[in-house]
């Protein structure tokens, strides 16, 4: 919206609005752009930033459970999985291109951590003592859908094996479904056997 448009809608003027708009900027509240409309200056032109759009109820958990639902009466058990197959699927081609450039190892697993971090996952890989590497996720980011159908997280567990290759073992050793403050994954290299 234009400064003159919130300054009209509030009835204040466009002074005040500008003012405002400047406080909530400086909050990252709201971003701007300007844009030509002719002659004269640009109009400023503002709008919600992602941090604004925090401030407001997102339903998208709920959303997201009622596709759940619909798609578990609609298409049954095997629909649902074929969903996930898909998700699964997609991850997976988006994951690999991302670790085939890493030269080893331990860049692969940085690379998982990096585009984990990019979905909202918090994650980042830490290197332990004996030689094994934790993946861990101090967030999820889809969690609500995880709570109705628990095939995503069986699902990510298999995703990260694969793409890190049977070089490695992959368990999950915290959930936070299970009441865990993360998930974690230990990632052990085969040469070490297993965990």
């Amino acid at each position: 919206r234009s400064t003159q448009f919130v300054a009209d809608d509030l009835q204040v003027t466009s002074m005040g609005a500008r003012k405002q708009l400047q406080a909530l900027e400086e909050k990252g509240l709201v971003e701007w752009d300007d844009r030509s409309e002719g002659i004269g200056r640009p109009t400023r032109y503002w709008q919600l930033s992602d941090a604004g759009h925090a401030r407001f109820p997102d339903r998208h958990s709920e959303l997201s459970l009622q596709i759940i639902s619909q798609v578990k009466t609609l298409f049954g058990m095997e629909g649902l999985q074929k969903l996930i197959d898909g998700r699964e699927q997609q991850a997976r081609i988006s994951y690999q291109q991302r670790l085939d450039s890493a030269p080893d190892l331990p860049a692969k697993i940085e690379a998982l951590a990096a585009v984990r971090a990019e979905e909202g996952y918090m994650a980042e890989a830490a290197l332990q003592p004996d030689g094994s590497w934790l993946l861990l996720e101090n967030h999820c980011p889809i969690c609500a859908a995880a709570r109705e159908c628990q095939q995503f997280c069986r699902s990510e567990l298999a995703l990260f094996q694969e793409v890190l290759g049977p070089q490695v073992q992959v368990a999950r050793e915290e959930h936070i479904l299970s009441g865990a403050r993360r998930c974690a994954y230990r990632i052990v290299p085969a040469a070490r056997g297993p965990y």
